[in-house]
């Protein structure tokens, strides 16, 4: 661990004040959000950071000491994002929870990168928020405290695993070239050939190009994205309502 992580988070010392150029938390974490979201998370750097501000290095130390302490800072504003307006939350478990989950899928949208780089990243007060906020949204479920525990686990998992999938077919799209074409044939050779009879079942008479064309389309059409996860959000709560009414 290191050291700055070692005195505690950053959220449990005031902000720095009295020296100019002033720079406040949030304004750094802007800086760095936008850096990510355009370029990607590594060419997030202090320096970077500092001379988009108009700062040297050594200034932005002054307000974060450490990169760790700038993925907490990072990490407590897109979790902004995802909380619902105070007095904002539907009524009833399966609207909330419905909600939250756009809210995050829309979040991993805007800042695809997010899901992996901020792994680290320690929890902040919005973190804390949003744990409650999500505890509220299931207090009407009839379930016990490990029930809706499991509950929200479950529907984290059904949007991380979501914007996992679509982050990594745009990856692979933009990756494209011979070597994916001669990936991509490789598996049809084999499709072809007999040794995944389900799979050729599922293809029936077409291409399987076109089908991994046609999937790829899909996750890269945000529309569509959007259409499947509702499909899926629903069905998961479905089973979960079917649950707690059996």
């Amino acid at each position: 661990m290191s050291s700055t992580r070692a005195s505690g988070p950053i959220w449990a010392r005031p902000e720095p004040g009295g020296r100019r150029p002033r720079f406040t938390r949030q304004q750094i974490a802007a800086v760095a959000l936008a850096i990510a979201d355009a370029e990607g998370f590594g060419a997030v750097s202090m320096r970077r950071i500092a001379a988009e501000l108009g700062a040297g290095t050594m200034t932005l130390y002054y307000y974060v000491r450490s990169k760790d302490e700038l993925l907490d800072l990072m990490d407590e504003a897109i979790m902004a994002e995802v909380l619902i307006p105070d007095g904002e939350l539907p009524s009833g478990w399966r609207e909330a929870l419905s909600e939250i989950a756009r809210r995050t899928r829309a979040m991993f949208v805007r800042h695809p990168w997010a899901l992996l780089s901020l792994r680290e990243a320690w929890p902040g007060p919005n973190a804390m928020r949003h744990f409650e906020q999500s505890l509220a949204a299931v207090a009407d479920a009839p379930l016990d405290v490990a029930g809706r525990l499991e509950l929200l686990t479950i529907v984290d998992d059904y949007v991380f695993g979501h914007a996992l999938r679509r982050g990594e077919t745009r990856t692979r799209a933009a990756a494209a070239g011979e070597g994916a074409e001669a990936a991509l044939e490789f598996a049809v050779t084999h499709v072809r050939g007999g040794s995944y009879p389900h799979l050729q079942a599922l293809m029936g008479g077409a291409d399987p190009r076109d089908a991994a064309a046609q999937n790829a389309a899909t996750m890269m059409d945000e529309r569509q994205s959007e259409l499947q996860f509702e499909r899926g959000l629903r069905d998961l709560l479905d089973g979960a309502a079917l649950r707690m009414g059996a």
